[in-house]
């Protein structure tokens, strides 16, 4: 069974290699990059018109590059760009060439400013729905907490997507869990995507270039989550000349530096991160907790090689790492340790065949690690747990006429996950215990095709078809009727299939426009789940762990049905849409009362499975140029689950159940110098399981003590019971950038305020017993009062 699997995965390879290769060439290249002239960022959605005997016309991609095809001769050529001056050049076009244009900036009037990630109609003419793109540049502009731009905040402000709390970088898309949600960078996975115990995102601003979220008709090149896809895109190094960026705030300080390897040929970016309260507040602690330190550090480095008008190479790499350390010096020595992080590294060619076939070829590795020690007087305790992946895909993109176009590929993953790996020491004693590790296989295969019926009508129709094979060597728990081990296993020898999942997954959607600038638009797509998150909390806490689907364990599935009206108004300057969506979930997880979550060797035993429902209406205003711009999102949603050992088996609220979320956005232009921004949040408030009653059991006087010695038993009736207060906030900055004295080094300040009126929003309840009065009382956590901040950037 294992050949055969091996078999079908290279079958799917050599299948499309050999498709591609077949197409032979016929016309001529001409492809390019486009960028701003100053900052060197890519301009995505910049049009080019190719003008000669016909006039022919693309527009750039995700990464400022475009392609056409056409036959030799001679061109005018003409870029545009909503806010640049245009350009238009004469080239003789006699072999495949490549030119790439720098785009300036138009002088805008005092207070315009213009807030657009893609073309100003895409979001009324293009097929796509539920997707969202920001730039690099419009998550800067918002208000910060401790002067950090933060990535996964930045996307929680667009409707349906709903943070998890204060000081979370959790985030719950559509109804779906924070492990549902496939989080990238450049295309590789990013497994714990926090910082400072969720705080903040791993995301470097500086090293962003753009963030696409999709909330649903996921296109059939993506799969492996139910809920939605988070593609950060990584910031491309400058082409021309050196540049130097950076930024001091209260805790953390940035430094990028990019530059040409081979003038207009090749370049580099690298981008640093590092937190340093620990190193400001140690001449301040008390000798018993000297050494206490919280603090983590990133590095994101990006290569990119220009090897033709065809062939384009990328390099890149990401490391980052939290640390906690908590030291007690007094009678009782006492040191407890825990650090995790990402390890990321990819290469990816991007090769063109001709002007109808483009190829994407990428080999990522990756990395996500915890490790936790504890020291004590008489040994120490070190855990250590992870997943690692290598990950391969193989995307092509073929355009045989102005009507069709088609995306094929193929992915391959495999998988090591690893539970637990314990020792210890004590008293000259060593103890050493190992979780079995698991592996895995899974691939995918799909084909998208887009069809333009008429000029009212585009259809997408796509299906993709997903394999995911958990092999040994491994050792499987065997259980008995009631399930209960039974100490027996039986033993799978490497590369021996376990369990085999497999399915499909098809996607469709439609676009029909109403005039120029109306169209409604409507989606279906299934999705499969193979990883799952066990945790002991709702946020993605270091102490998470990643387990694969097996025999005990079910892959989710999801069914989401979404429509959805778009309209602009005054030539784009206004976008609107509302869209509805209805999404059935297959084989939820949750986990037994009082389960064992970590270093269990039957962890598997401690699952059940259910059902889980969300519905809701999203809607988006957006204003994307002038003096003022921004936008207000506004979600009613309702999301259930139905566990048969949960409530009776009665549908009940998920915890993460928010029947209203706002978002208001305003960014305003002041003068040159100045601008405001300006953000508010408000979200009904988390769902919680609360005991209805809390009885005391009084077992007499205590030779230890001369009060009374009782007990309190929680009584549980029903489950999701209590919903926390509503959560809002606001928060403000001003951005401040004066006349340099130089053209070489630029600085500017950013002021923020966050929760600008010192809203008490609760971060978690707990129960506080009173001994003397044998009573026990529920008190409410706060978090972040109003908190301050300033941050100086520069770039030179």
């Amino acid at each position: 069974m294992q050949t055969v699997h091996k078999k079908l995965f290279i079958s799917i390879f050599l299948l499309i290699i050999s498709a591609a290769g077949a197409y032979a060439q016929k016309q001529l290249t001409l492809s390019g990059k486009i960028t701003d002239d100053q900052s060197g960022e890519v301009l995505i959605g910049a049009t080019v018109l190719c003008m000669g005997a016909d006039t022919l016309g693309t527009t750039t991609d995700i990464n400022g590059y475009y392609q056409l095809s056409v036959p030799a001769g001679q061109y005018n050529v003409k870029i545009s760009y909503v806010g640049y001056k245009s350009v238009t050049v004469q080239l003789d076009v006699k072999a495949n060439t490549g030119k790439n244009f720098k785009l300036e900036a138009e002088a805008m009037s005092v207070g315009e400013v213009e807030v657009q990630a893609e073309a100003s109609d895409k979001n009324v003419k293009s097929i796509e729905m539920s997707t969202v793109s920001l730039s690099g540049k419009t998550i800067k502009q918002l208000p910060v907490i401790f002067g950090e731009t933060d990535v996964l905040k930045s996307i929680t402000l667009l409707p349906g997507i709903k943070s998890g709390g204060e000081g979370n970088t959790g985030f719950y898309v559509r109804g779906g869990g924070p492990d549902q949600n496939l989080v990238m960078l450049d295309e590789a996975v990013v497994y714990n995507a926090s910082h400072l115990l969720g705080f903040f995102s791993v995301f470097n601003g500086d090293a962003v270039e753009n963030v696409e979220v999709i909330k649903g008709g996921m296109p059939a090149n993506y799969g492996g989550r139910l809920s939605s896809i988070v593609n950060v895109g990584m910031k491309e190094g400058d082409v021309y000349k050196t540049r130097v960026t950076g930024g001091i705030g209260l805790i953390s300080s940035r430094l990028q530096i990019e530059g040409p390897i081979q003038k207009e040929k090749s370049s580099f970016v690298v981008s640093a991160r590092r937190t340093y309260g620990d190193v400001l507040a140690r001449p301040f602690l008390a000798d018993s907790i000297k050494g206490n330190s919280l603090y983590f550090y990133d590095l994101n480095a990006k290569l990119t090689f220009n090897l033709g008008p065809k062939d384009r190479f990328y390099v890149i790499g990401y490391m980052g790492r939290d640390a906690f350390r908590f030291v007690n010096n007094r009678v009782n020595k006492f040191t407890f340790s825990v650090n995790w992080g990402n390890k990321i590294a990819g290469v990816r060619w991007n090769h063109t065949y001709n002007s109808k076939l483009t190829s994407n070829l990428s080999v990522i590795y990756n990395d996500y690690d915890l490790r936790s020690t504890a020291e004590f007087l008489s040994g120490s305790l070190n855990v250590y747990s992870g997943l690692r992946d290598v990950t391969s895909k193989l995307d092509y993109f073929y355009v045989p006429n102005k009507k069709v176009k088609v995306k094929y590929g193929a992915q391959y993953i495999y998988h090591t996950f690893i539970p637990g790996i314990l020792s210890a020491q004590q008293s000259g004693v060593n103890i050493n215990q190992t979780i079995n590790r698991q592996f895995a296989h899974e691939g995918a295969g799909y084909v998208s095709v887009d069809y333009e019926a008429s000029p009212r009508i585009y259809i997408n129709a796509g299906l993709r078809y997903s394999l995911f094979d958990q092999i040994g060597p491994y050792k499987q728990p065997l259980y008995d009727e009631l399930g209960a081990p039974t100490g027996e296993t039986i033993e799978y020898k490497k590369g021996e299939s376990i369990k085999l999942w497999q399915g499909a997954e098809p996607r469709f959607s439609f676009r029909y426009s109403i005039d120029a600038t109306t169209s409604v638009k409507g989606s279906y797509t299934r999705t499969l789940q193979y990883l799952h998150l066990a945790t002991s909390s709702s946020a993605t806490l270091p102490t998470d762990l990643w387990v694969p689907s097996s025999k005990l364990v079910k892959p989710q599935v999801a069914d989401q049905v979404a429509v959805g009206l778009f309209k602009n108004f005054k030539k784009d300057e206004y976008e609107t849409s509302i869209e509805a969506y209805y999404k059935p979930m297959q084989n939820q997880i949750e986990f037994k009362p009082g389960a064992q979550l970590f270093f269990n060797q039957n962890l598997e035993n401690e699952m059940v499975f259910g059902k889980g429902l969300s519905y809701g209406v999203e809607f988006l205003i957006k204003k994307t140029r002038g003096k003022t711009t921004g936008w207000i999102g506004y979600t009613w949603s309702k999301t259930t689950r139905t566990f048969n050992e949960f409530n009776y088996g009665n549908p009940y609220y998920y915890r993460y159940d928010r029947r209203h979320d706002i978002s208001v956005v305003i960014t305003h232009q002041i003068n040159k110098k100045w601008n405001a921004n300006f953000v508010f949040v408000y979200g009904s408030g988390n769902v919680l399981t609360l005991p209805q009653q809390r009885m005391t059991y009084n077992f007499g006087l205590s030779t230890q003590s001369p009060l009374p010695y009782f007990n309190i038993v929680d009584r549980y009736v029903d489950i999701a019971n209590f919903r926390m207060p509503a959560y809002h906030r606001a928060d403000v900055s001003f951005n401040y950038t004066p006349k340099p004295d130089n053209k070489k080094f630029q600085s500017s300040w950013n002021f923020s305020v966050y929760n600008l009126y010192s809203r008490a929003n609760p971060y978690f309840i707990y129960f506080d017993p009173d001994v003397a009065s044998q009573t026990v009382k529920a008190r409410m956590v706060y978090l972040f009062p109003i908190i301050p901040s300033v941050t100086w950037n520069f770039k030179f």
